[in-house]
């Protein structure tokens, strides 16, 4: 089997995931006053945060480009690759993955797999490692499907935003919740549902309850198994500290990675934003 990994730039890879010559990445493109940018090529996350501040309009962002995706299928086909799995993200808060999958019969020469990951960030970028390491171990083919689904239907994403703007006018939360939770004063906790849908999971008063409720989800969605977990912000590192310390004080901390939201997810999520991702290991 000679296998090749395909994933999009909110997944949050490692350095040694970056330099593994069968992963490829495609961008996503992020508009700022009419202005398009890539980060990590043409924009940095700082400067992200900059021109976005600067803005009389919100960023908007693009899907990846179904022609870059031919493109990389097109080349392994030439160099023989047999097995093509890409994972992306969710198809609850993109039309990507819906629009690749005819490419799965146009490039019959390989056994292509498109499984919606129903997640993005860092649980996404999780999953590409995981697919790695499986297929260092000698797992075939299915048998990395197999354990992928296991990994996709255990995962999810808790988030508190600051501002729920953002997310109405991007599409991604209706436009009733975020009137709710704007006027009176109520911090919606929201999630990834089982369609890789943000929706509200609960509504809490305020910041500082939200946080913890926050952590009681997180200690109970992970009780029973063994779950990479991550905390992952936008801007808000005094907020990600808070939740680790509540966690350390109630003696429930594993090992947790803090980590950033790109730029594209922090398009959505808006300056401000604390979530808590979880997958299983499997």
């Amino acid at each position: 089997m000679k296998l090749a990994v395909i994933t999009d730039s909110t997944a949050v890879l490692s350095e040694n995931l970056k330099s593994i010559e069968h992963l490829f990445v495609l961008d996503i493109p992020i508009s700022i006053n009419g202005q398009s940018y890539v980060e990590g090529k043409n924009l940095s996350l700082d400067e992200f945060y900059e021109k976005m501040a600067d803005s009389a309009e919100l960023p908007k962002t693009s899907q990846p480009s179904l022609a870059e995706l031919t493109d990389i299928l097109e080349r392994l086909v030439q160099e023989n690759y047999t097995h093509v799995i890409g994972l992306f993200l969710s198809s609850g808060i993109s039309g990507f993955w819906q629009n690749i999958q005819f490419l799965k019969d146009e490039f019959s020469q390989m056994a292509v797999a498109f499984p919606d990951t129903k997640i993005t960030s860092a649980p996404l970028g999780k999953m590409v490692e995981s697919v790695f390491d499986w297929e260092h171990q000698g797992d075939d083919f299915e048998t990395i499907l197999e354990k992928l689904t296991v990994q996709i239907e255990g995962t999810s994403a808790f988030i508190m935003v600051d501002d729920l703007n953002h997310l109405v006018k991007g599409g991604r939360l209706s436009n009733g919740s975020a009137i709710l939770g704007n006027l009176l004063s109520i911090k919606p906790i929201l999630y990834f549902d089982q369609d890789g849908k943000i929706v509200v999971y609960e509504k809490v008063r305020t910041e500082k309850k939200a946080i913890r409720r926050l952590v009681e989800v997180l200690e109970e969605k992970t009780a029973n198994g063994d779950y990479a977990l991550y905390i992952i912000h936008s801007r808000a590192e005094e907020k990600a500290q808070e939740f680790y310390k509540l966690l350390t004080e109630r003696g429930n901390a594993k090992k947790i990675s803090i980590v950033d939201f790109d730029g594209v997810i922090a398009t959505h999520l808006g300056k401000g934003a604390v979530a808590f991702g979880f997958i299983p290991l499997v």
